[in-house]
């Protein structure tokens, strides 16, 4: 599928000058910036929705654990008194 996109001057040359720094085109360098940005937004997309649904779950069961707990725990990681993770609470 061919797109054609509108870039002002300053915006052109600043591709241009990375792309000349990469070896590249200035449409791979366009290319991987939409493919980069993309992925970056489904990945918020996808984090979102998993917050979302986490957010149900506490509503619903009202389980958690405590920001205090949490830190406990990863600060142990790598010691010789590695915690287990904490539980879900009420």
């Amino acid at each position: 599928m061919a797109v054609s996109i509108k870039l002002d001057d300053d915006m052109r040359e600043r591709v241009q000058t990375v792309a000349d720094s990469k070896q590249r085109s200035a449409h791979w360098v366009m290319r991987e910036a939409i493919r980069t940005y993309v992925e970056k937004e489904e990945a918020q997309q996808s984090l979102d929705r998993a917050a979302e649904k986490a957010l149900e779950h506490y509503r619903e069961t009202g389980l958690h654990v405590t920001h205090a707990e949490v830190t406990k725990w990863l600060k142990s990681w790598g010691t010789d008194e590695e915690l287990d993770p904490p539980q879900c609470h009420t």
